[in-house]
């Protein structure tokens, strides 16, 4: 019988790993993929691979892509402070302009190589900071020009783009992620957590999974500063 197999981005937060579990329970041989793409901290990164690990991925590994050189964002320009008022609407600062488009691409080229027909991104349009790239005409998009880019494609492979969060509330992905496992003292969601991983309660990230962990009814595990 052929190995299924699926690509995940990992960038070790909460919705990721849930993903990475959700990818895991419908079958797949998952290969876990994180980006180093010039954010502030790479406290992320360290916890995706212990993500990977705990979800038992067949590999993890990851690539490097400077997206800081452009900057544009309070995650990739230590210029730009990351906001901790709750914002003012719109687009807020700590989107970073074209993340997604280029991290879902290199996941594409590795699922190519591997003969992975899936791909898995945690992306929210619910409980989420307003990102473009994060809805759902923007995965769509996204899968139909992987469809018309890739050599499994044109041959007639369908290539298919699972976002199994983007409709769900943060409460109720982390009620998910529970029961299937997840241990989320293992992820890191702050956008200026310390070396050590550690939250700083202040910043959007953190109020979105604070809200979803109380809403949930699910004890905390997130580690803060103070």
């Amino acid at each position: 019988m052929t190995t299924r197999r699926a690509v995940v981005l990992l960038s070790g937060g909460l919705d990721s790993a849930t993903c990475l579990a959700i990818a895991r329970s419908e079958g797949y041989e998952t290969y876990a993929l994180s980006v180093a793409y010039g954010q502030r901290h790479a406290a992320e990164l360290e916890a995706a691979k212990r993500v990977a690990a705990a979800l038992g991925a067949k590999e993890h590994r990851e690539a490097r892509v400077d997206l800081g050189q452009f900057g544009g964002s309070a995650l990739t320009d230590a210029n730009i402070a990351v906001p901790t008022d709750g914002g003012s609407g719109g687009i807020p600062v700590t989107y970073v302009p074209a993340r997604n488009t280029v991290m879902l691409s290199l996941a594409l080229g590795w699922a190519e190589v591997l003969g992975a027909n899936n791909l898995y991104v945690g992306v929210n349009a619910v409980d989420y900071s307003g990102y473009p790239d994060c809805r759902p005409a923007f995965i769509n998009a996204f899968e139909t020009m992987a469809n018309l880019a890739t050599k499994v494609g044109v041959e007639g492979a369908q290539m298919r783009i699972h976002a199994p969060l983007i409709d769900l509330s943060k409460a109720n992905i982390i009620r998910l992620g529970h029961a299937l496992g997840v241990d989320y003292g293992l992820t890191v969601t702050c956008y200026q957590a310390d070396d050590a991983g550690r939250a700083c309660g202040l910043c959007e990230a953190c109020r979105l999974r604070a809200d979803g962990f109380k809403s949930a009814g699910i004890a905390d595990p997130t580690r803060y500063r103070a």
